[in-house]
Formats: C-alpha cells, structure tokens, sequence
C-alpha cells in the first residue's frame, strides 16, 4: 500500500536532505550581492576562493539532492518504503543528478 509520509529512517532522510536543497540554494544566491563581479571561474576551487559564501552553499545544494537520490532509492528498494514522498525526493534528486552529469559533460 502506498502511503504518504515514508516509515523509514532512510525515506525521512531523502525528504529532509530534498528539502535543504533550495534553502541552500536560496542562501547561496542570496551571496551574491556580497561580491564583487568577477568572470565564472574555470573550475571550482577558482569559485570557492574568489566567492566561498556562494560556492560552498551551492555546492552542498547539489550534494544534498544527489544525497536524497541515493537515501530515496536506497529506501525504496532495500526498505521497501513506497510512500509518495520518498518517490517524489527521489525524482527530484535524480534531476539535480542529471543536471551535474550535463554541466561536466556539456560546459559552457
């Protein structure tokens, strides 16, 4: 039966962690008015020493959703805990995964 809210501690887990994601992003964004302009760096130690407060939360957004992917699909095939939400935490956490997979395959 599918339920809601997930039973296991891994299913809380990937909700919480999906969660964090756009708070995250939102304070890294939230940064950027603290800087001044600079090119997009190279590569992201460039990024974290020229701008840390935005790097590093961005960096922690994309691996608290490539985290709830992890904890979402553990929980659901291990656990089986086939509750909505973990389902849902998963589908999003497999997106930010898709997206870093296509920014290192296709940089701009």
């Amino acid at each position: 039966m599918i339920k809601i809210l997930p039973k296991t501690i891994l299913g809380k887990w990937s909700i919480v962690l999906i969660v964090a994601v756009p708070i995250l992003f939102y304070i890294g964004t939230s940064f950027v008015s603290f800087y001044r302009p600079i090119p997009a760096g190279k590569t992201i130690l460039r990024d974290i020493v020229a701008r840390p407060g935005v790097a590093l939360s961005m960096l922690a957004g994309f691996i608290s959703g490539i985290a709830a992917f992890f904890t979402g699909i553990i929980s659901i095939i291990r656990k089986k805990d086939y509750s909505i939400l973990v389902f849902l935490s998963s589908a999003m956490g497999f997106l930010v995964l898709l997206w870093c997979f296509a920014e290192f395959l296709f940089p701009h």
